[in-house]
């Protein structure tokens, strides 16, 4: 039996995208809790392992189209390094390790929500891809999900309004996150057989629409502060600036001279600004 390597199940877990969803929880069980102890160690390894689960179940099942795409092709599974069994059990490890770990370590509640992002995530977001070009907007909640384990792992109730309105904040984000993937991924996603919002709209109407819901991203994310204890006017003026840039800079991707938007530049931009966000809700409830 071939060897698995470090590198390749580091490739299966998707371990930059298991790290993001990590600092997601993270973040929020730091502005519940407004410290950081020795708990929030629990909240790395739960939340990573279930991330990684997900990912590597994810991989599963869809390794058939991930050989049709060049961006895909040499994933685990596809590229021969890992057999299709393999990786299902390598998920459901993971998987089941996350769960137990969030489970005793805090609550029954934290644990099912877990659970439910993988419900959510690999048995109804994934089939509805192969559906819907607008999978993604349902698919959303899986990023909003985690914020609320880091909130309720630090003790937090469910439904308070302030991690409500950090998880809308998420959900939104996520949209034209991945619809600016489809602006340099969307043929190899059309050649797999996916729906792809490339068809679905004009190029230039799908540039209205990222910037439509870069909009409401920004906006979700400057009321935020309203709902945060202790709210301070500087905290509240560097997220009105930080969300002003953001706005400026897909005004000049989306508007500008070029026919289509800059996937570089709006990728990075994107993935750039939710971090600076995050970091500063860490910071404002450190400090």
């Amino acid at each position: 039996m071939k060897k698995i390597s470090l590198k390749t199940i580091l490739a299966l877990i998707k371990f930059r995208v298991s790290i993001a969803v990590t600092f997601t929880a993270i973040t929020t069980y730091i502005v519940y809790a407004e410290t950081v102890d020795f708990k929030i160690l629990w909240v790395v390894l739960g939340v990573f392992l279930l991330a990684s689960g997900a990912s590597a179940l994810n991989e599963y099942q869809e390794h058939k189209y991930d050989a049709l795409m060049k961006r895909t092709q040499n994933r685990p599974i596809p590229s021969g390094d890992l057999t299709p069994l393999q990786a299902l059990i390598i998920s459901w490890m993971f998987i089941i390790g996350g769960a137990a770990v969030l489970y005793f370590a805090f609550n029954t509640v934290t644990a099912l929500l877990g659970l439910f992002n993988i419900l959510w995530y690999n048995g109804i977001y994934t089939s509805l891809k192969r559906i819907t070009a607008f999978a993604v907007v349902p698919g959303s909640l899986v990023g909003a999900i985690p914020a609320f384990i880091g909130w309720t792992a630090a003790g937090g109730y469910v439904f308070d309004s302030t991690i409500v309105f950090i998880s809308f904040y998420l959900f939104i984000w996520q949209v034209p996150h991945f619809w600016l993937l489809m602006l340099k991924y969307g043929s190899e996603y059309e050649q797999a057989g996916f729906p792809t919002i490339n068809n679905a709209v004009k190029p230039q109407s799908l540039n209205k629409i990222i910037f439509t819901w870069v909009l409401g991203t920004a906006f979700s994310s400057i009321i935020i502060p309203l709902f945060l204890v202790n709210i301070s006017l500087p905290f509240f003026l560097l997220v009105f600036v930080l969300n002003l840039s953001f706005i400026f800079l897909f005004i000049k991707l989306a508007f500008g001279k070029e026919q289509t938007i800059n996937f570089r530049k709006s990728f990075i931009g994107i993935n750039v600004y939710m971090m600076v966000f995050m970091i500063m809700l860490i910071a404002f409830h450190l400090i």
